[in-house]
Protein backbone atom coordinates (compact mmCIF):
# COMPACT_ATOMS: atom_id res chain seq x y z
CA UNK A 1 0.00 0.00 0.00
CA UNK A 2 1.31 3.45 -0.88
CA UNK A 3 2.39 5.61 2.05
CA UNK A 4 0.23 8.66 2.72
CA UNK A 5 1.66 11.86 1.29
CA UNK A 6 2.32 14.53 3.91
CA UNK A 7 1.11 18.12 3.81
CA UNK A 8 3.70 20.29 5.53
CA UNK A 9 3.43 24.00 6.35
CA UNK A 10 6.71 25.77 7.08
CA UNK A 11 6.43 29.03 9.01
CA UNK A 12 9.56 31.18 8.76
CA UNK A 13 9.64 34.98 8.56
CA UNK A 14 12.75 34.74 6.34
CA UNK A 15 13.15 32.57 3.27
CA UNK A 16 15.53 33.01 0.33
CA UNK A 17 16.32 35.52 -0.98
CA UNK A 18 15.59 37.18 2.40
CA UNK A 19 17.75 36.75 5.47
CA UNK A 20 20.70 34.52 6.19
CA UNK A 21 21.52 30.92 7.03
CA UNK A 22 18.25 30.12 8.79
CA UNK A 23 16.28 30.73 5.62
CA UNK A 24 18.76 28.84 3.46
CA UNK A 25 18.62 25.85 5.80
CA UNK A 26 14.81 25.90 5.68
CA UNK A 27 14.93 25.87 1.89
CA UNK A 28 17.30 22.89 1.91
CA UNK A 29 14.90 20.96 4.17
CA UNK A 30 11.92 21.86 2.00
CA UNK A 31 13.69 20.56 -1.11
CA UNK A 32 13.98 17.16 0.54
CA UNK A 33 10.51 17.12 2.08
CA UNK A 34 8.73 17.78 -1.20
CA UNK A 35 9.43 14.16 -2.07
CA UNK A 36 7.21 13.17 0.87
CA UNK A 37 4.28 15.30 -0.24
CA UNK A 38 3.16 18.94 -0.42
CA UNK A 39 5.40 21.62 1.11
CA UNK A 40 4.10 25.17 1.61
CA UNK A 41 6.12 28.03 3.08
CA UNK A 42 4.53 31.02 4.83
CA UNK A 43 7.11 33.80 4.87
CA UNK A 44 7.37 37.58 4.52
CA UNK A 45 7.46 39.77 1.44
CA UNK A 46 9.97 42.46 0.50
CA UNK A 47 10.35 44.91 -2.37
CA UNK A 48 9.23 43.36 -5.68
CA UNK A 49 9.21 39.70 -4.62
CA UNK A 50 6.02 37.93 -5.79
CA UNK A 51 3.34 37.16 -3.19
CA UNK A 52 3.29 33.58 -4.49
CA UNK A 53 6.05 31.62 -6.16
CA UNK A 54 6.72 27.97 -6.91
CA UNK A 55 10.41 27.48 -6.11
CA UNK A 56 11.62 24.08 -7.29
CA UNK A 57 8.32 22.43 -6.37
CA UNK A 58 7.90 24.34 -3.08
CA UNK A 59 4.89 26.65 -2.71
CA UNK A 60 6.15 29.93 -1.27
CA UNK A 61 3.54 32.38 0.07
CA UNK A 62 4.83 35.81 1.05
CA UNK A 63 2.71 37.98 3.30
CA UNK A 64 3.03 41.76 3.34
CA UNK A 65 5.21 43.36 6.04
CA UNK A 66 6.17 46.92 6.91
CA UNK A 67 9.39 48.91 7.35
CA UNK A 68 11.91 46.28 6.31
CA UNK A 69 14.82 48.22 4.84
CA UNK A 70 16.94 45.48 3.26
CA UNK A 71 16.96 41.80 2.38
CA UNK A 72 19.77 41.22 4.87
CA UNK A 73 18.23 42.34 8.16
CA UNK A 74 14.70 42.63 9.57
CA UNK A 75 13.43 45.47 11.76
CA UNK A 76 11.35 45.00 14.90
CA UNK A 77 8.25 46.43 13.21
CA UNK A 78 8.70 44.20 10.15
CA UNK A 79 8.87 41.11 12.37
CA UNK A 80 5.81 42.18 14.35
CA UNK A 81 3.84 42.89 11.20
CA UNK A 82 4.72 39.42 9.86
CA UNK A 83 2.91 37.83 12.81
CA UNK A 84 -0.17 39.98 12.17
CA UNK A 85 -0.46 39.70 8.39
CA UNK A 86 0.77 36.11 8.45
CA UNK A 87 -2.12 35.20 10.74
CA UNK A 88 -4.71 35.90 8.05
CA UNK A 89 -2.72 34.18 5.29
CA UNK A 90 -1.97 31.23 7.55
CA UNK A 91 -5.64 30.77 8.42
CA UNK A 92 -6.53 30.77 4.72
CA UNK A 93 -3.84 28.23 3.86
CA UNK A 94 -4.69 25.91 6.75
CA UNK A 95 -8.39 25.91 5.89
CA UNK A 96 -7.65 25.09 2.28
CA UNK A 97 -4.91 22.49 2.71
CA UNK A 98 -5.59 20.65 6.00
CA UNK A 99 -1.90 20.31 6.87
CA UNK A 100 -0.57 17.26 8.70
CA UNK A 101 2.22 19.12 10.48
CA UNK A 102 3.69 22.60 10.95
CA UNK A 103 7.42 23.29 11.16
CA UNK A 104 8.02 26.71 12.72
CA UNK A 105 11.50 28.24 12.40
CA UNK A 106 12.71 30.75 15.03
CA UNK A 107 10.97 31.06 18.41
CA UNK A 108 10.59 34.77 17.63
CA UNK A 109 9.09 36.19 15.52
CA UNK A 110 7.74 33.08 13.74
CA UNK A 111 6.96 31.18 16.95
CA UNK A 112 3.69 32.94 17.93
CA UNK A 113 2.33 32.59 14.38
CA UNK A 114 3.11 28.88 14.17
CA UNK A 115 1.59 28.35 17.61
CA UNK A 116 -1.67 30.15 16.74
CA UNK A 117 -2.22 28.21 13.50
CA UNK A 118 -1.32 24.97 15.26
CA UNK A 119 -3.82 25.50 18.05
CA UNK A 120 -6.67 26.77 15.87
CA UNK A 121 -6.49 23.77 13.53
CA UNK A 122 -5.09 21.18 15.96
CA UNK A 123 -2.01 20.56 13.84
CA UNK A 124 1.21 19.23 15.45
CA UNK A 125 3.87 21.95 15.58
CA UNK A 126 7.61 21.27 15.52
CA UNK A 127 9.65 24.31 16.60
CA UNK A 128 13.14 24.71 15.09
CA UNK A 129 15.50 26.92 17.11
CA UNK A 130 18.30 28.68 15.24
CA UNK A 131 20.32 30.31 18.03
CA UNK A 132 19.84 34.04 17.59
CA UNK A 133 16.13 33.70 18.29
CA UNK A 134 16.88 32.70 21.88
CA UNK A 135 20.32 34.23 22.53
CA UNK A 136 22.12 37.03 20.70
CA UNK A 137 24.84 38.87 22.67
CA UNK A 138 25.02 41.64 20.06
CA UNK A 139 21.44 42.84 20.64
CA UNK A 140 20.11 44.97 23.49
CA UNK A 141 16.78 43.20 23.09
CA UNK A 142 18.19 39.68 22.91
CA UNK A 143 15.33 37.35 23.95
CA UNK A 144 17.33 35.79 26.80
CA UNK A 145 17.84 39.21 28.40
CA UNK A 146 14.40 40.75 27.75
CA UNK A 147 11.55 40.58 30.27
CA UNK A 148 8.90 40.37 27.55
CA UNK A 149 10.66 38.30 24.87
CA UNK A 150 12.01 35.75 27.34
CA UNK A 151 8.46 35.00 28.44
CA UNK A 152 7.26 34.77 24.85
CA UNK A 153 10.03 32.29 24.02
CA UNK A 154 9.36 30.22 27.14
CA UNK A 155 5.64 30.09 26.30
CA UNK A 156 6.30 29.03 22.69
CA UNK A 157 8.72 26.34 23.87
CA UNK A 158 6.19 24.98 26.33
CA UNK A 159 3.39 24.91 23.77
CA UNK A 160 5.30 23.32 20.88
CA UNK A 161 4.81 19.60 20.33
CA UNK A 162 8.54 19.12 19.79
CA UNK A 163 11.51 21.49 19.94
CA UNK A 164 14.64 21.02 17.86
CA UNK A 165 17.94 22.89 18.25
CA UNK A 166 20.52 23.06 15.49
CA UNK A 167 23.50 22.55 17.81
CA UNK A 168 24.58 21.61 21.31
CA UNK A 169 25.19 25.28 22.07
CA UNK A 170 21.66 26.29 21.05
CA UNK A 171 20.18 23.46 23.11
CA UNK A 172 22.29 24.38 26.13
CA UNK A 173 21.27 28.04 25.88
CA UNK A 174 17.63 27.00 25.61
CA UNK A 175 17.88 24.93 28.78
CA UNK A 176 19.96 27.56 30.61
CA UNK A 177 17.75 30.58 29.94
CA UNK A 178 14.27 29.07 29.51
CA UNK A 179 14.29 25.75 31.38
CA UNK A 180 11.63 24.03 29.23
CA UNK A 181 9.81 21.08 30.75
CA UNK A 182 10.46 18.88 27.71
CA UNK A 183 13.54 17.60 25.95
CA UNK A 184 15.15 19.73 23.25
CA UNK A 185 16.47 17.51 20.47
CA UNK A 186 19.47 18.29 18.28
CA UNK A 187 19.26 18.09 14.50
CA UNK A 188 21.93 20.01 12.56
CA UNK A 189 21.21 22.28 9.65
CA UNK A 190 20.84 20.63 6.26
CA UNK A 191 23.21 21.19 3.36
CA UNK A 192 22.76 20.61 -0.37
CA UNK A 193 26.05 20.40 -2.27
CA UNK A 194 25.97 22.83 -5.20
CA UNK A 195 26.48 21.80 -8.79
CA UNK A 196 30.10 21.72 -9.85
CA UNK A 197 31.35 25.30 -9.76
CA UNK A 198 33.77 26.46 -12.41
CA UNK A 199 35.78 29.62 -11.86
CA UNK A 200 39.31 30.92 -12.17
CA UNK A 201 40.98 33.84 -10.47
CA UNK A 202 41.35 35.47 -13.84
CA UNK A 203 37.56 35.33 -14.29
CA UNK A 204 37.10 37.15 -10.97
CA UNK A 205 39.97 39.64 -11.40
CA UNK A 206 41.85 38.13 -8.46
CA UNK A 207 45.65 38.14 -8.34
CA UNK A 208 47.25 34.79 -9.06
CA UNK A 209 49.78 34.89 -6.20
CA UNK A 210 47.81 36.58 -3.41
CA UNK A 211 46.47 34.65 -0.39
CA UNK A 212 42.74 35.35 -0.14
CA UNK A 213 40.84 35.07 3.12
CA UNK A 214 37.08 35.04 2.48
CA UNK A 215 34.08 35.57 4.74
CA UNK A 216 30.37 35.31 3.96
CA UNK A 217 27.48 36.72 5.96
CA UNK A 218 25.23 39.64 6.68
CA UNK A 219 27.05 42.78 7.81
CA UNK A 220 25.46 42.94 11.25
CA UNK A 221 26.89 43.50 14.73
CA UNK A 222 26.78 39.82 15.71
CA UNK A 223 29.24 38.95 12.95
CA UNK A 224 31.82 41.33 14.49
CA UNK A 225 33.74 41.58 11.21
CA UNK A 226 35.86 44.42 12.56
CA UNK A 227 37.87 41.72 14.37
CA UNK A 228 38.72 40.06 11.05
CA UNK A 229 39.47 43.35 9.29
CA UNK A 230 41.83 44.42 12.09
CA UNK A 231 43.52 41.03 11.96
CA UNK A 232 44.20 41.51 8.25
CA UNK A 233 45.58 44.97 9.03
CA UNK A 234 48.03 43.48 11.54
CA UNK A 235 49.47 40.97 9.06
CA UNK A 236 52.64 42.41 7.52
CA UNK A 237 52.48 40.37 4.33
CA UNK A 238 50.52 42.61 1.96
CA UNK A 239 49.64 39.65 -0.26
CA UNK A 240 47.20 38.41 2.41
CA UNK A 241 43.87 39.95 1.43
CA UNK A 242 40.24 39.78 2.53
CA UNK A 243 37.09 39.27 0.47
CA UNK A 244 33.79 40.09 2.20
CA UNK A 245 30.58 38.72 0.68
CA UNK A 246 27.37 40.15 2.08
CA UNK A 247 25.58 43.39 2.81
CA UNK A 248 23.89 44.96 5.80
CA UNK A 249 23.60 47.89 8.20
CA UNK A 250 27.19 47.68 9.47
CA UNK A 251 28.82 48.33 6.10
CA UNK A 252 29.64 52.02 6.69
CA UNK A 253 31.19 51.22 10.07
CA UNK A 254 33.25 48.35 8.63
CA UNK A 255 34.50 50.58 5.81
CA UNK A 256 35.67 53.06 8.43
CA UNK A 257 37.57 50.24 10.19
CA UNK A 258 39.28 49.40 6.88
CA UNK A 259 40.47 53.02 6.61
CA UNK A 260 41.54 53.02 10.26
CA UNK A 261 43.73 49.97 9.51
CA UNK A 262 45.06 51.50 6.27
CA UNK A 263 43.89 48.34 4.51
CA UNK A 264 41.97 49.91 1.63
CA UNK A 265 43.98 47.94 -0.93
CA UNK A 266 43.62 44.64 0.92
CA UNK A 267 39.91 44.45 1.81
CA UNK A 268 37.18 44.12 -0.84
CA UNK A 269 33.45 44.41 -0.16
CA UNK A 270 31.74 42.29 -2.80
CA UNK A 271 28.16 42.92 -1.61
CA UNK A 272 25.33 40.44 -1.84
CA UNK A 273 25.99 37.66 -4.36
CA UNK A 274 23.74 34.88 -5.59
CA UNK A 275 24.72 31.31 -4.74
CA UNK A 276 26.55 30.68 -7.99
CA UNK A 277 28.79 33.74 -7.70
CA UNK A 278 29.32 33.13 -3.99
CA UNK A 279 30.65 29.65 -4.69
CA UNK A 280 32.85 30.96 -7.51
CA UNK A 281 34.63 33.23 -5.03
CA UNK A 282 34.82 30.48 -2.40
CA UNK A 283 36.40 28.18 -4.96
CA UNK A 284 39.08 30.75 -5.77
CA UNK A 285 39.83 31.70 -2.14
CA UNK A 286 42.43 30.12 0.15
CA UNK A 287 40.88 30.31 3.60
CA UNK A 288 37.48 30.91 5.21
CA UNK A 289 37.18 33.08 8.33
CA UNK A 290 34.31 34.14 10.58
CA UNK A 291 34.74 36.22 13.74
CA UNK A 292 31.17 36.24 15.07
CA UNK A 293 30.31 36.99 18.68
CA UNK A 294 28.10 33.91 18.47
CA UNK A 295 26.77 31.48 15.86
CA UNK A 296 23.81 29.19 16.40
CA UNK A 297 25.32 26.88 13.80
CA UNK A 298 26.64 28.73 10.77
CA UNK A 299 25.62 27.26 7.42
CA UNK A 300 28.40 29.29 5.78
CA UNK A 301 30.89 26.95 7.45
CA UNK A 302 29.38 24.05 5.52
CA UNK A 303 29.70 25.95 2.24
CA UNK A 304 33.38 26.52 2.95
CA UNK A 305 33.89 22.92 4.08
CA UNK A 306 32.39 21.63 0.83
CA UNK A 307 34.95 23.62 -1.16
CA UNK A 308 37.71 22.26 1.08
CA UNK A 309 38.74 25.53 2.69
CA UNK A 310 40.50 25.47 6.06
CA UNK A 311 38.60 27.57 8.60
CA UNK A 312 39.60 30.23 11.12
CA UNK A 313 36.83 31.28 13.51
CA UNK A 314 35.73 32.12 17.03
CA UNK A 315 35.07 29.36 19.54
CA UNK A 316 31.66 30.47 20.84
CA UNK A 317 28.60 28.88 19.28
CA UNK A 318 27.20 25.85 17.55
CA UNK A 319 30.15 25.52 15.18
CA UNK A 320 32.20 23.83 17.91
CA UNK A 321 30.02 20.74 17.41
CA UNK A 322 31.78 20.06 14.11
CA UNK A 323 34.84 22.35 13.99
CA UNK A 324 37.66 20.87 16.07
CA UNK A 325 40.85 22.66 16.99
CA UNK A 326 43.61 21.95 14.49
CA UNK A 327 41.61 19.12 12.94
CA UNK A 328 39.55 21.12 10.47
CA UNK A 329 39.82 24.66 11.87
CA UNK A 330 41.79 26.99 14.10
CA UNK A 331 39.58 28.44 16.84
CA UNK A 332 40.20 31.49 19.02
CA UNK A 333 38.40 33.58 21.63
CA UNK A 334 35.80 36.13 20.56
CA UNK A 335 37.37 39.51 19.79
CA UNK A 336 40.99 38.27 19.86
CA UNK A 337 42.50 40.13 16.89
CA UNK A 338 46.04 38.90 17.52
CA UNK A 339 45.09 35.20 17.62
CA UNK A 340 42.99 35.60 14.51
CA UNK A 341 45.94 37.16 12.66
CA UNK A 342 48.30 34.44 13.94
CA UNK A 343 45.95 31.68 12.72
CA UNK A 344 45.73 33.18 9.23
CA UNK A 345 49.52 33.56 8.99
CA UNK A 346 50.07 30.00 10.22
CA UNK A 347 47.79 28.51 7.59
CA UNK A 348 49.42 30.69 4.95
CA UNK A 349 52.86 29.32 5.85
CA UNK A 350 52.21 25.75 7.03
CA UNK A 351 51.33 23.74 3.94
CA UNK A 352 51.05 20.45 5.84
CA UNK A 353 48.53 21.81 8.34
CA UNK A 354 46.65 23.56 5.54
CA UNK A 355 46.21 20.34 3.58
CA UNK A 356 45.15 18.41 6.70
CA UNK A 357 42.37 20.88 7.58
CA UNK A 358 41.24 21.06 3.95
CA UNK A 359 40.97 17.28 3.55
CA UNK A 360 39.15 16.84 6.87
CA UNK A 361 36.57 19.46 5.91
CA UNK A 362 35.80 17.75 2.60
CA UNK A 363 35.21 14.54 4.54
CA UNK A 364 33.22 16.01 7.45
CA UNK A 365 30.71 17.89 5.30
CA UNK A 366 29.08 14.62 4.23
CA UNK A 367 27.58 14.30 7.73
CA UNK A 368 25.31 17.26 6.95
CA UNK A 369 23.92 16.32 3.57
CA UNK A 370 20.28 17.36 3.45
CA UNK A 371 18.85 13.90 2.77
CA UNK A 372 20.14 12.57 6.09
CA UNK A 373 19.08 15.62 8.11
CA UNK A 374 15.62 15.94 6.54
CA UNK A 375 14.80 12.31 7.29
CA UNK A 376 15.29 12.95 11.02
CA UNK A 377 12.53 15.57 10.86
CA UNK A 378 10.27 13.28 8.83
CA UNK A 379 10.55 10.66 11.57
CA UNK A 380 9.37 13.24 14.13
CA UNK A 381 6.52 14.37 11.86
CA UNK A 382 5.23 10.84 11.38
CA UNK A 383 5.44 10.08 15.10
CA UNK A 384 3.38 13.18 15.96
CA UNK A 385 0.82 12.51 13.23
CA UNK A 386 0.37 8.91 14.37
CA UNK A 387 -0.67 10.16 17.80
Amino acid sequence: MNEKKLKILIVNYEFPPLGGGGGVATYDLALEWKGAGQVDVLTSNFADLPSYENMDGINVYRTRIFFRKSRDAATFISMLSYVITGFFKGISLARKNRYDVINTHFAVPSGPLGYIISRLFRIPNVLSLHGGDIYDPSKKLSPHDSFIFSRVVKFILQKSDRSVAQSTNTRDNTVKYYNPDKEVEIIPLAFHPPADVKATRKDLNLAKDDFYVITVGRLIKRKSLQTLIRAIGKIKNKKVKLLIIGDGPEKDFLESVVKECSADDRVSFLGFLDDNDKYRYLKCADLFALTSLHEGFGIVFMEAMHIGLPIVCTNHGGQVDFLKQRENAILFDVGDVDKCAEAIVELHKDEKLYKKLSANNRKKIKDFYAENVASQYIDIFKELISR
